[in-house]
């Protein structure tokens, strides 16, 4: 042996025998050890026991066929250990090596004196060498394996098949067989005390790696018994309630648990103790704080059944993690509190602005109600012309106001819940047609044109035919207002499955990609700054974006600055009353396409 470490011959052969190891057998590390010691011992053994008959001739000369067998039989482990190497079934390795080892006492037995033969007691050793496979049907099978090696010798002894013994052939294999069994059994105690040691090593390594994990995560990891009491549970406990890990056990964690939360947290653990699979709760418990004051914290626990397999399921039935959550829940609790603060806040303005707007319509309507009559001389001509200048003034001014207020109304109507949609069947294109002629006139004022694009076919619409009306004006307004003499502003609608698109599209200033994410927010314009050159509140679109969504449509703005834009309102062909939906998302989609606009700005350069 010291000649052999002198030699550096055992990392060799160890290394030789690691690599014959099955790969399935590399993850554990006592399954590598049973794979590699059964390997070594039978492969080692198989091949010197192979190698020894060519001796035994030149030593003992021409023997029988009792002694050929013998010896041919003592090579059988050899394979065994190449099948195992091959397939990673050890179990089966070791079924096979016992009705190896078993046949070749039987067959000794049988020239030996039969079943008085001394051969036989060294079936013993057949159970043995099954326990090393960890297995207990192993153990069971070599069993009886061992009792069928008995009785065929048995057997053959009472049908008289038992051959005549000669008696050196007798002692040799006696001898022989002797001599076999005790390197067998000496091999077998050592490889038995190896494994001990393995496994022992093995274990101190998982529960010192347990107990660093466990005493260094934030985390508590306790085990369970199906009626909720602790088992076990790790040291972060100190850290999380201020408890010792003794004051845990039994139902210690569950009296610190809150009352009204204490049938969630046991329903949690008998789920899944009995049903299976995993759980998580979040409950309040009481704990300790540095300085001995109670204080509550919010754990959440996560929960899972303990196979009967699983190395910590003793007493235990379920494995639980919980984590400290105090300060999320806190956040959430705030979070709650102020967004009920903002509702009510919203609620308040809403509010506000529609009693406002309310008051503010009836003086407006007489404002401009009298200088409508000044304006048009029905009760009489004006003779300055500064006079009639300043009527008109005050006629455009009150109609501004008036729809700024109407607009003002509209949007509190539609966020409080108080613009009831009623749907009715009417024709689209004749409404389409009669908005572009009410609004031709203001479009002639800028030099503009209303263009008509009405798909054929268009169905029968039901929908609020005052909101569809009113997203009409304030688009074409928009369009208007935004477009610069000479350009043009095309109305038009196509269908589009069970849904109608009604879109207005001009080629006037467009919006910048960065500004359209902010269209449909209450008084917000593209161009919100102190020097903007156009007028309006911002109300426009978000009363349109309201509309829409009152009727379960939705709102697509495409735009390019400096070309123009293009507002598509898509509604239900047959929208139901009630629908209460607050918003709708805008869908941004540049109006070119990036190749398309790439080309564009390269066309611009090259005249620039």
């Amino acid at each position: 042996m010291t000649v052999l470490r002198k030699l550096d011959l055992f990392p060799a052969f160890r290394r030789f025998i690691d690599g014959l190891v099955h790969a399935s057998a590399s993850g554990d590390p006592i399954e590598l050890h049973r794979h590699r010691s059964f390997i070594a011992v039978n492969l080692v053994g198989g091949l010197l026991a192979l190698a020894a008959l060519p001796i035994h001739l030149v030593v003992v000369g021409p023997t029988g066929l009792a002694e050929a067998g013998s010896l041919l039989w003592l090579a059988a482990p050899a394979p065994i250990a190449l099948a195992v190497s091959q397939t990673g079934r050890l179990q089966l390795g070791h079924l096979l090596l016992a009705v190896s080892i078993g046949a070749l006492i039987a067959w000794v037995a049988l020239f030996t004196g039969g079943t008085k033969s001394l051969a036989l007691i060294w079936l013993a050793v057949l159970p043995v060498e099954a326990a090393l496979s960890g297995s207990r049907r192993v153990v069971e099978g070599v069993l009886m394996i061992g009792l069928a090696a008995v009785g065929c010798v048995s057997l053959a002894g009472s049908m008289g098949l038992l051959p005549t013994p000669t008696e050196p052939a007798n002692e040799r294999l006696l001898f022989a067989l002797s001599a076999a069994g005790i390197a067998y059994m000496g091999l077998l105690a050592f490889r038995l005390d190896a494994l001990s040691r393995i496994s022992s090593e093995v274990a101190r390594n998982r529960e010192a790696h347990f107990r660093l994990m466990a005493e260094n995560i934030g985390d508590m990891v306790t085990g369970h018994g199906p009626n909720g009491d602790v088992i076990f549970v790790s040291a972060a406990i100190e850290r999380v309630m201020g408890m010792s890990p003794g004051e845990a056990h039994g139902d210690g964690l569950f009296r610190r648990v809150h009352v009204a939360d204490r049938p969630a947290y046991l329903t949690a653990i008998l789920d899944a103790a009995t049903v299976g699979g995993a759980g998580t709760v979040e409950f309040r418990a009481r704990a300790t704080a540095p300085d001995g004051k109670p204080r509550h914290v919010w754990l959440e626990m996560r929960c899972r059944q303990l196979s009967e397999d699983d190395p910590l399921a003793r007493e235990a039935r379920v494995f639980a993690v919980m984590r400290d959550v105090t300060e999320r829940k806190t956040q959430e609790e705030e979070l709650l509190r102020a967004r009920e603060q903002a509702e009510m806040a919203s609620a308040s303005k809403t509010r506000f602005l529609a009693n406002v707007s309310h008051e503010l319509r009836t003086p407006l309507n007489a404002i401009i109600g009298f200088s409508e009559l000044l304006r048009t001389g029905t009760v009489g001509t004006l003779p300055d012309a500064r006079q009639r200048e300043y009527v008109q003034l005050i006629h455009d001014s009150g109609s501004h106001l008036l729809q700024v207020v109407n607009d003002i109304l509209d949007m509190s109507k539609i966020e409080s819940g108080a613009f009831d949609i009623c749907p009715e069947p009417f024709d689209l294109p004749q409404l389409l047609e009669n908005t572009r002629h009410m609004m031709a006139h203001q479009a002639n004022e800028r030099g503009l044109r209303i263009n008509a694009s009405i798909a054929p076919g268009l169905p029968e619409v039901t929908a609020d035919r005052r909101a569809c009306r009113q997203i009409l004006i304030n688009l074409l307004s928009n369009a208007i207002k935004f477009t610069n003499p000479g350009g043009s502003v095309t109305l038009g609608a196509r269908p589009e499955g069970d849904r109608v698109a009604i879109f207005v599209r001009d080629t006037g200033i467009g919006i910048s990609e960065r500004d359209i994410a902010r269209l449909g927010t209450p008084f917000m314009q593209a161009d919100s700054g102190y020097d903007r050159k156009h007028e309006g509140t911002g109300l426009g679109l978000s009363v349109v974006k309201g509309l829409a969504a009152l009727h379960g449509g939705t709102v697509e703005i495409e735009s390019r600055l400096g070309e123009g834009t293009c507002v598509t309102v898509r509604i239900p062909v047959v929208a139901e009353a009630g629908h209460l939906a607050k918003s709708s998302p805008v869908r941004i989609v540049p109006l070119t396409a990036p190749e398309r606009a790439a080309e564009a700005q390269e066309s611009r350069q090259r005249r620039a």
